[in-house]
């Protein structure tokens, strides 16, 4: 009777998952430095709102459009703006919470990678949100824009002036569009399904939503796309192929003298 091995499956899917509480205690501390670190930069509204004539200068100067075309497709009527509203305060961070929890669970490598690449995005985000204070366009009185939120509700946010749960001036990059990005990249990069790429369809409905709320312009997304093709240029994707030692193991045990050679397959090898 012929010997076969089957080969040792080396590549992402094998990797062993990381401690779970270690990979929580890692999560939580991201975002209560996202949420912390933000709170650094509360008070420096003069400076916010000079800030964001510039960006809407620039923005003139590069002929990038202006942020009420995408909110007028918003206003047509209550229902639009206030489901854009709704997009805005609750998709965000489930979404990328089910993200990593898919991919520990199923990719754990990619699991590792995803999480320092957005580990990284938010890292630099916060930097930028310290040097770069940023008033949204909702609050640029030469925007013109309307705050939906205010307007058509729900609204995650209170008065700048006595908002304690969150930095509204920190509006440069947006991580709404980064992380969104990413899930998207993410889920095509970890799945083989044909229609992976319509997860892109999450990062879209973000762009509409958070331009069309008047929350982000259009430089809050360039530079959150920019950064994140920095991390995914630094931090190194799972490989595919197997390892030498994974190799090693797909060779063929010996068969003993009455073996036939030609009956000898290496699974694998034709791979």
């Amino acid at each position: 009777m012929n010997a076969r091995t089957e080969p040792s499956e080396a590549g992402p899917s094998a990797t062993a998952r990381p401690p779970l509480v270690r990979e929580l205690l890692l999560v939580v501390g991201l975002f209560l430095v996202y949420k912390f670190g933000r709170q650094l930069v509360t008070g420096h509204t003069t400076e916010a709102y000079r800030n964001a004539g510039r960006v809407w200068d620039w923005e003139r100067t590069l002929h990038l459009p202006e942020e009420g075309s995408v909110q007028a497709l918003l206003l047509h009527g209550d229902t639009l703006a206030h489901l854009a509203n709704t997009y805005y305060a609750t998709v965000h961070f489930p979404a990328t919470v089910a993200f990593l929890v898919w991919l520990y669970l199923r990719r754990p490598a990619h699991y590792v990678w995803a999480r320092r690449v957005l580990a990284t995005v938010t890292g630099a985000a916060l930097v930028l949100h310290l040097a770069f204070p940023l008033a949204p366009p909702r609050m640029l009185a030469a925007a013109g824009l309307v705050d939906t939120a205010k307007v058509y509700g729900p609204s995650v946010y209170g008065p700048p002036q006595t908002d304690s749960l969150s930095n509204q001036f920190a509006a440069m990059p947006s991580l709404h569009f980064g992380w969104a990005l990413m899930v998207a990249i993410g889920l095509i990069v970890a799945t083989r399904s044909r229609w992976r790429p319509l997860w892109l369809l999450h990062p879209l409905v973000t762009l509409v939503v958070i331009v069309g709320t008047a929350n982000h312009y259009w430089m809050d997304v360039i530079v959150a796309t920019a950064l994140l093709g920095i991390a995914l240029a630094v931090v190194d994707l799972p490989r595919r192929t197997a390892t030498t030692a994974g190799r090693a193991r797909e060779r063929l045990a010996p068969a003993g003298p009455a073996a036939e050679p030609e009956k000898n397959v290496l699974v694998g090898a034709a791979r």
